[in-house]
């Protein structure tokens, strides 16, 4: 069962935590999510899933940000949740998926036990001008049956940040043997510059 509005209400300080809360937000069966003004895009050509990737901060201005197709963008919601007894899912609002907006892909299924701010990853079907603080997703909640396990991966749980992916620590950073000027060394011998790899040796 997914729970109503106002047992959601009813919920909060107790298996359910929102914060800030604004009861404007509160639909007849979900709670609308508002977005932060911080966007991370990825730096690297190609992801690689057993490596962190490099990824650079944009800033929402005010009077908008126009998102382009076929770039990744992480954002995150302004709201905290905590959730105990029940699953938080979150979905996009239809009014943003009529922009040809997504925002997330594929990661709407929360975990129960989950402490922390959700990190949206947003694609744009065609450009899109976004605006900080608009009510972009909501979060609902199904009830559970059997015993229940809390969520307690040291990945994502107890967030404070846009969460980049971190599927490299599940899999081992693999060797990375990409060739690379090593500069300082050869400074102050006179030497031509030669090539290293990442480890310096």
């Amino acid at each position: 069962m997914i729970l109503s509005g106002s047992e959601i209400k009813s919920q909060l300080g107790k298996s359910i935590n929102i914060s800030p809360f604004n009861e404007d937000q509160l639909n007849p069966n979900s709670y609308n999510l508002t977005l932060h003004d911080e966007l991370l895009v990825y730096e690297e050509i190609v992801l690689d899933m057993k490596r962190p990737s490099r990824f650079r901060r944009i800033t929402i201005p005010e009077d908008g940000l126009i998102l382009q197709p076929n770039q990744l963008y992480l954002g995150r919601t302004i709201e905290h949740t905590e959730t105990h007894d029940y699953v938080p899912m979150l979905e996009g609002r239809s009014s943003i998926g009529r922009l040809g907006l997504f925002v997330h892909v594929t990661a709407g299924f929360g975990d129960v036990g989950f402490c922390g701010y959700w990190t949206l990853e947003m694609f744009a079907v065609q450009p899109v001008r976004i605006y900080p603080g608009v009510q972009v997703c909501q979060i609902f909640y199904h009830t559970l049956h059997g015993d229940v396990t809390e969520y307690k991966s040291s990945k994502y749980q107890h967030n404070k940040d846009i969460q980049p992916s971190l599927l490299f620590t599940e899999l081992g950073i693999r060797d990375d043997n990409q060739m690379k000027l090593d500069f300082d060394q050869e400074a102050g011998t006179g030497n031509s510059v030669r090539e290293t790899d990442q480890t310096g040796s």
